[in-house]
């Protein structure tokens, strides 16, 4: 039995038929026994079951089908009624209940929410918002965005960062790891590995300046040259083959390569301590780096220079999503579904061409084939898939130093080593930071708002977030630190 019904009486649209119906998917992610969906478009009166979704057992789902127009919708989980807090609602004469705003397009396709939504968000909700969905090319429902709310937003956030400077970045305490050019590549590799750190930046003695940075596509190249059997550097060569003289070579390999896009930055971008936050962000999105050292020296020449971070745009993400949490309303588009505004690379639906490509792997691929994507591409990292495009796992290009363990990488053949054994590999890592990425496969879904997923990728060592499918977790996309900055700063 149901407690006494709270929205009782018809209000808004009566659900009946009409010229056009539109099939729209509810979802009660939150758990419970038993779970009832109700609205106006039922008259308040017919409480329909939902059912669990297949993989997600906290998550019920139904799809009813809706007259274009306003509803309004309830819950009703283990005989109390529930709105989700997480979605638009208002509060009214009956009540606070969910509502959507559906278009008069017969295409519509159904909207899906996250099955592990925490119970409350922190995002500030306006009540008197709701959603108005409309159908895109990929097929999915996704909110209008003005193009006022986007400028809004845009330079409030470009304000800020031209106001506030890199030396806010710089932690109260921290290490920064080093290496000198004369150290031998094979030394340089397993010094990463046991510090935990995928990107270092380089010192040259002689000169006395920091000259560049080694980072995790060093390894990859070499591991790939170390692979070519016409190649002249041996596995025994990384002995006494130094980081400059790697260094060197990669940059006449480079002059050679036309066509083939960016392959490794041919000389150091770095940062002052009093560089705007806007300036650091755009040198790493300019330049297609992951870090920036900040570097401060107090004298005129520039001698003696003093590495004091490493800056990534996490970390000045992070600043925006501190500076903004209290008053995210001065921001429109936090509030919007990620698949709402331009953000990321999504799958192309069948039949549609794609401008960015997006490439998975099955496990059992090679782990030649996934560097070799990861470098022809430029993209750092693939989503690893089941045979039903559902991800299991991803392989990132920080991913190789874990190959520095046991000195695997001189055990094996790169066409030989699946995605998924290579993986195993680094799980079973215990370096003292564990996994590079933090914690592996991290997911968003189309519907979770921008702030949501702003907060994630603000999280030390998350630089991308794979979006999938509720329940079935099928791969529809990708997010990464990058695209949300391009975004943000036009």
């Amino acid at each position: 039995m149901f407690g006494s019904n709270p929205d009782s009486g018809n209000h808004g649209n009566t659900g009946l038929p009409g010229n056009i119906l539109i099939p729209f998917r509810f979802v009660w992610p939150y758990g419970g026994r038993r779970v009832y969906l109700t609205g106006s478009f039922t008259g308040w009166s017919e409480h329909i079951l939902m059912s669990p979704m297949e993989g997600c057992p906290t998550a019920f789902q139904v799809v009813w089908n809706l007259t274009p127009g306003y509803h309004q919708y309830k819950f009703n989980v283990d005989g109390e009624w529930r709105h989700d807090e997480h979605q638009p609602f208002v509060s009214g004469t009956y009540g606070v209940v969910n509502t959507v705003l559906l278009a008069r397009d017969s295409d519509m396709g159904p909207t899906v929410f996250s099955a592990d939504t925490p119970d409350r968000s922190n995002m500030e909700v306006d009540e008197n918002m709701f959603v108005r969905p409309a159908a895109t090319p990929d097929g999915m429902l996704r909110e209008q965005v003005s193009d006022a709310d986007v400028q809004v937003s845009r330079h409030r956030i470009s304000l800020f960062l031209s106001q506030h400077t890199a030396y806010e970045l710089l932690p109260e305490s921290g290490k920064v790891v080093a290496l000198d050019v004369t150290l031998p590549v094979k030394q340089a590799f397993h010094i990463l590995y046991e510090q935990g750190v995928p990107v270092a930046p380089l010192w040259d003695f002689g000169k006395g300046h920091f000259v560049g940075v080694l980072s995790a596509i060093d390894f990859i190249l070499i591991l790939r040259e170390l692979g070519n059997h016409g190649s002249n550097l041996t596995e025994e060569e990384l002995e006494t083959h130094t980081i400059l003289a790697w260094k060197d070579g990669k940059i006449r390999v480079n002059r050679q390569i036309e066509g083939c896009g960016r392959l490794y930055a041919r000389q150091l971008i770095n940062a002052g301590p009093y560089d705007s936050l806007k300036d650091v962000a755009l040198k790493i999105l300019q330049n297609k780096v992951s870090t920036v050292p900040i570097i401060h020296s107090s004298s005129p020449d520039g001698s003696f220079p003093q590495l004091l971070h490493l800056a990534s745009l996490s970390g000045i993400l992070k600043c925006i999503c501190r500076h903004f949490k209290h008053s995210s309303s001065s921001l429109p588009i936090l509030q919007q579904p990620i698949c709402s505004v331009p953000l990321g690379t999504w799958v192309p639906k069948i039949g549609e061409s794609s401008q960015l490509p997006f490439a998975t792997l099955k496990p059992n691929a090679s782990l030649a084939a996934a560097l070799s994507l990861l470098v022809q591409a430029d993209v750092s990292s693939v989503p690893i898939v089941d045979e039903n495009d559902s991800l299991l796992d991803i392989y990132s290009r920080s991913d190789i130093t874990s190959l520095a363990k046991d000195r695997a990488y001189a055990q094996i053949h790169l066409d030989e080593m699946s995605v998924h054994q290579a993986l195993q590999l680094g799980q079973d890592a215990t370096s003292p930071s564990g996994a590079f990425n933090g914690q592996r496969c991290q997911m968003c879904l189309s519907s979770d708002s921008l702030q949501k997923v702003m907060e994630r990728l603000a999280n030390p060592g998350v630089r991308r977030l794979v979006i999938v499918e509720a329940g079935s977790k099928r791969v529809e996309g990708i997010i990464t630190l990058s695209d949300v900055f391009r975004f943000l700063l036009g």
